[in-house]
């Protein structure tokens, strides 16, 4: 049976701060019938920041849950699928502002939302300020860049196009069966990162198999332009 359109939305200034990570570290939270998937040998852990824009749940409106920031941090995976890759993302948490965007990612799609304060920033002129921010307890968190306004294309082969082409979503149930849900979205533009700032508590925000993330710089940091996109119902592997 084809899966059915579940979410319709946009997202928008997606902020990609890519950090380079040891593969043991990724495969304790590989759902079954994954890989974990690499770039020219190595693997990424990703923290993203991005505004939800124009948000429809089975084409319906939910008054004060339309746009909104959310704030992950996701790895990448890839799943056999007859002769094809599937290749996807396995998110380790999930912040947004809103409960009930939590109840429904966390029931439908068995995935790891959490609710936080948060805010955004966003101010174009010359250059583009891009920020996510994110409160737990007393501590908030920030995930800023600043970048150039001249957008470019995808290059075939490149990291930009690893980190942003990945159209599939897992997420483990049980140590042997595993939810697979289908993201459609265009190729997304992107901006040259001029300068970017992160403040994060990796080990109290994640727990401690992400503390080395505390101590080390992001390989790459990147600014698309995101798009409209659909979200399809789920099915289990």
């Amino acid at each position: 049976m084809k899966p059915k359109k579940f979410l319709s939305a946009e997202w928008r200034k997606l902020i990609m701060a890519n950090y380079e990570t040891d593969a043991a570290i990724l495969k304790k939270f590989l759902p079954a019938k994954t890989e974990l998937d690499d770039w020219q040998g190595k693997h990424y852990i990703s923290l993203v920041g991005f505004m939800f824009l124009n948000t429809r749940v089975k084409g319906i409106t939910i008054p004060f849950h339309i746009n909104f920031p959310e704030v992950n941090l996701r790895f990448y995976v890839k799943h056999r699928s007859g002769l094809e890759w599937k290749r996807g993302v396995v998110f380790i948490n999930e912040f947004v502002p809103r409960r009930a965007i939590t109840f429904v990612a966390n029931n439908f799609f068995q995935e790891r939302y959490v609710t936080y304060l948060m805010k955004h920033k966003w101010e174009i002129g010359d250059k583009q300020a891009i920020g996510y921010y994110w409160k737990k307890m007393d501590q908030w968190s920030s995930l800023e860049a600043i970048a150039g306004k001249d957008p470019f294309e995808l290059v075939p082969g490149s990291k930009e196009e690893f980190i942003t082409e990945h159209y599939w979503g897992y997420s483990a149930i049980g140590e042997n069966r595993t939810v697979e849900y289908h993201v459609e979205h265009p190729r997304w533009s992107m901006y040259t990162v001029e300068q970017y700032n992160i403040i994060c508590d990796f080990k109290t925000l994640y727990g401690n198999d992400f503390e080395f993330l505390d101590s080390l710089q992001p390989a790459f940091v990147l600014l698309a332009e995101g798009s409209p996109l659909t979200v399809f119902t789920k099915k289990i592997l």
